[in-house]
């Protein structure tokens, strides 16, 4: 375990007992977990927590979101398991990609892997599509405009182009990583493939990849990808039904496991 693994740990139990809640599951969900991470990448840490019984009984709303800028390199935030429910229910994805993150802190009871169980009959393509569009849109379109550009920029337009090009071809919700994107979507090869290789040892090497000319083949495909999805997007399936009662149980199951008669 890493020096900064172990001050993450710590920070989860200490949020647990300032809280006087449990942490049901604690993941990476920044550019360490898809793949690409500098060596100064700081540590984005999301997590998943559960009350105890009392702290729903009540005619008051408590605040469902934690949050704790511990430093430079470490941010750590989390929702209550009753927010993730209810956003779940909509297919959202950035709890999807949480739940199937490779770098896991914490997982100490089984709720994360029922809602993983149920996450082929909430995922919603269209939902999911226009998520990783919007996001690919808004990165392009400030940091990639003109002759020289944010060049480190390119990982955070390509990442979600390439989830939108997995969700149509497969259906389903795309891998955090980003190297199985690029080996499923992008042919071995082109010129393409080597122009994101070149660009991947570069960020990964530490090189500050700041201002510099645009790289043509990953622009031209940005492009061309971008403004196709735009036109794709709304044919794409939406949820099918829904599975309110399950999830409830699934609340309910969470509240036993954790806090017993309590």
């Amino acid at each position: 375990m890493s020096e900064y693994q172990r001050v993450i740990q710590e920070e989860l139990r200490q949020i647990e007992q300032q809280e006087n809640i449990r942490i049901l599951y604690a993941c990476e969900s920044g550019s360490r977990a898809w793949g690409f991470p500098s060596k100064d990448s700081d540590y984005d840490v999301r997590f998943l927590y559960i009350r105890p019984v009392d702290g729903y009984l009540s005619i008051f709303d408590k605040r469902d979101v934690i949050e704790r800028p511990v430093s430079d390199l470490l941010d750590i935030s989390g929702w209550d398991l009753r927010k993730a429910l209810v956003l779940f229910r909509k297919s959202n994805p950035p709890l999807l990609e949480w739940l199937q993150s490779p770098i896991r802190y914490l997982e100490a009871y089984t709720v994360a892997e029922q809602i993983r169980s149920l996450s082929p009959l909430t995922f919603s393509p269209k939902s999911c599509t226009y998520h990783y569009l919007n996001m690919a849109k808004g990165n392009f379109r400030e940091y990639l405009q003109g002759e020289q550009v944010r060049i480190k920029k390119y990982f955070y337009v390509l990442r979600p182009v390439l989830a939108c090009g997995w969700i149509e071809r497969y259906g389903t919700m795309p891998p955090m990583e980003f190297d199985p994107l690029v080996e499923a979507l992008v042919p071995e090869g082109c010129e393409l493939r080597e122009a994101i290789r070149t660009l991947l040892v570069r960020k990964k090497a530490g090189e500050e990849l700041d201002y510099e000319p645009r790289v043509n083949p990953i622009h031209d495909y940005l492009n061309e990808k971008i403004s196709y999805f735009e036109q794709t997007a709304a044919a794409m399936k939406s949820a099918e039904g829904e599975h309110d009662r399950q999830l409830d149980e699934l609340f309910r199951q969470a509240l036993r496991e954790v806090w017993g008669d309590r």
